[in-house]
């Protein structure tokens, strides 16, 4: 009974350090920030617009820049030679529209350096300008158009790797995402395994030259992410993600505008690349906990028969 009682004692204490005083002190040296769910209350609703419009707007002002590979558009130029232009390469506006929450994207066109919180990159009278030109000569109405049409030629169901390139891939690698040494998401695309290293070497090159460009636009490259879950807790890198600045006022990185659905296929990709194996981890916590009670039984029932010949 006594050692019953000394271990109901040591975890309570042990429930008491861990639930208690290690949140409590993680509450004093991070901040806890509210997520507003991925809906950018500050940004105005997108009524429906008109689908052909749409589609005579983004071929006349979008694809000078922009690739629609769903459409048949191919990029206008590769995405080194775009990084040199732009600073970071254009993404392929296929999937625009299921990925990025709708009234964030109609703001983003209207002005992307304040739709995104990157203004401060950009103060008046540096000389400095966003890379995507602000539409906001154009009409609601007209905006409300472009969107619609991107709603209207994107997938509506994407995979998470999907969404993780279009929202994330052009600005931040991954080297742990590859099925086989030597493969790795890159800010140029997947890097497979090549026959002969000369080929290798040529595509690193191509990496090198694009991150060069990256980080003269971003200030400093952007951290690889294949860790980040382990790294940092899920209510930054949600609330990180929702609103760079909220968490770290003044970073280069952009408000991305990502949709709820969006923002957990993100996660569930960086889940699949920094923790593949938690499927099969948590399969196994039910058999854990089974063995510790069929071990505590037979401990228990050990203890008596040892100590009954000594009382």
């Amino acid at each position: 009974m006594r050692e019953l009682k000394i271990l109901v004692v040591v975890v309570f204490f042990s429930l008491i350090t861990y639930w208690g005083v290690e949140p409590f002190a993680h509450s004093q040296m991070h901040k806890h920030i509210e997520s507003e769910g991925f809906t950018y209350k500050n940004m105005p609703a997108v009524a429906e617009g008109d689908v052909t419009k749409g589609k005579e707007l983004v071929m006349a002002n979008c694809v000078a820049c922009h690739s629609i590979n769903s459409q048949n558009v191919p990029t206008p130029m590769d995405a080194v030679t775009a990084s040199a232009s732009y600073g970071v390469n254009p993404p392929d506006l296929s999937n625009s529209g299921t990925i990025f929450a709708s009234n964030y994207l109609a703001a983003f066109i209207a002005d992307p350096a304040k739709a995104s919180n990157v203004s401060h990159k950009f103060p008046e009278g540096s000389g400095k300008a966003h890379p995507m030109p602000a539409y906001n000569w154009m009409s609601p109405e007209e905006i409300a158009s472009i969107v619609s049409y991107l709603k209207s030629i994107a997938k509506k169901e994407l995979t998470p790797k999907e969404v993780y390139v279009d929202a994330c891939g052009r600005c931040h690698a991954a080297r742990y995402d590859g099925k086989a040494l030597g493969e790795k998401w890159t800010q140029i695309g997947q890097k497979e395994r090549f026959k002969y290293e000369k080929d290798s070497l040529a595509f690193d090159i191509k990496v090198l030259d694009y991150q060069a460009n990256l980080t003269k636009y971003m200030g400093k490259l952007p951290p690889d992410l294949s860790m980040i879950l382990r790294a940092r807790s899920e209510n930054f890198l949600e609330t990180f993600i929702e609103n760079p600045q909220i968490q770290l006022e003044g970073t280069a990185m952009p408000a991305v505008g990502l949709s709820k659905e969006s923002y957990e296929k993100v996660m569930k990709h960086l889940e699949n690349i920094g923790d593949p194996s938690k499927p099969e981890r948590d399969a196994l916590g039910i058999w854990f906990v089974l063995y510790a009670a069929i071990f505590t039984v037979f401990a228990i029932l050990w203890k008596k028969s040892v100590w009954k010949k000594l009382h």
